[in-house]
């Protein structure tokens, strides 16, 4: 697949002015390309992000070099791999121990190029809620909040509810207890890990506080095992609660329109659907490429552009 991808690629660089790649295995549903193609576009740009859909690092390290590469959208499985060949990280990636976006700068005294990471997914959540929601104050600030999942983006989650959100607390719910516990011993680890607490019943759940914000990092699925049911049931005691907040539904392949996002709405929470958290993190990954600030970017072009997408996938 990737001998395939670089070589229909090659002749497609040579018209180009910059390039990247969206380096991932299993990434034929990603709007990356689209969202950044957009951007460029929109800024009369000769600029492409090239799908490399492809396991082998070394592969990717050599087509870096090119002169004309500007960095690349690093996504499964690569996030935390991708470490060990960069030069330095931003504080996000540093924080979260995984990076999804690889930008270049040149050394000041040497000139050499450096291969930079960072972390944008932390920001794109981030946005989404402060995007979307007018009164933070009155929905999410100063409350507890609601992590549903146990993978690499409910530690990215964790990191932007303590870091910019005002969470008073996090409640991780999660089917598997060792996932749970893997976040709370990484996240505390990385100097971010106080105040998460394992929900893992509905009679914990009733003795908690109220929470203001939900970000769920979970695939759709119908609960199926009694530990998977009992989660969706601690998800659904924390939604039914007479405060009403926010919450980011992650997942939005194949449509965001999952179960979680259905009965979030049905009782009556502010949904922010998953595209709003690509949307946002590819626009912090242009503002390192392009060395512009996100509001110079085409963000109104590229919500048109995603939204024409998914309605497509619709029909």
């Amino acid at each position: 697949m990737a001998q395939q991808t670089t070589e229909t690629s090659s002749s497609q660089i040579e018209k180009l002015d910059r390039h990247g790649y969206l380096f991932g295995h299993g990434i034929s549903h990603s709007m990356s390309p689209l969202l950044h193609q957009t951007i460029y576009d929109n800024l009369g740009l000769k600029w492409a992000q090239i799908p490399l859909d492809s396991t082998d690092m070394d592969l990717f390290l050599k087509l870096r070099q090119d002169p004309k590469f500007y960095g690349a959208s690093v996504t499964m499985p690569h996030k935390v791999a991708i470490l060990n060949h960069l030069d330095a990280l931003t504080p996000e990636g540093e924080a979260v121990g995984a990076v999804n976006t690889l930008f270049v700068r040149d050394d000041p005294v040497t000139g050499e190029r450096r291969y930079m990471g960072t972390n944008t997914d932390v920001i794109g959540i981030r946005e989404a809620f402060y995007q979307n929601v007018s009164d933070p104050d009155a929905v999410f600030h100063n409350r507890p909040a609601v992590v549903v999942g146990g993978g690499g983006a409910a530690r990215s989650a964790v990191y932007a509810l303590r870091t910019w959100m005002k969470a008073s607390k996090i409640y991780l719910v999660n089917r598997d207890r060792s996932e749970v516990k893997a976040v709370i011993d990484e996240c505390a680890a990385r100097g971010y890990g106080d105040a998460l607490v394992d929900v893992s019943t509905v009679s914990q759940a009733q003795a908690l506080e109220p929470v203001g914000a939900i970000i769920a990092c979970v695939p759709n699925f119908t609960p199926k095992t009694e530990e998977e049911k009992e989660a969706r049931r601690v998800l659904e005691y924390f939604l039914k609660q007479e405060h009403k907040g926010a919450i980011l539904e992650m997942c939005y392949h194949p449509s965001p329109w999952t179960e979680i996002a259905d009965i979030s709405q049905q009782a009556g929470w502010k949904l922010i659907l998953g595209t709003e958290a690509l949307i946002w993190q590819g626009l912090e990954q242009d503002k390192y490429w392009l060395g512009k600030e996100v509001s110079q970017l085409p963000i109104e072009q590229v919500h048109k552009a995603i939204a024409l997408k998914l309605s497509e996938s619709k029909l």
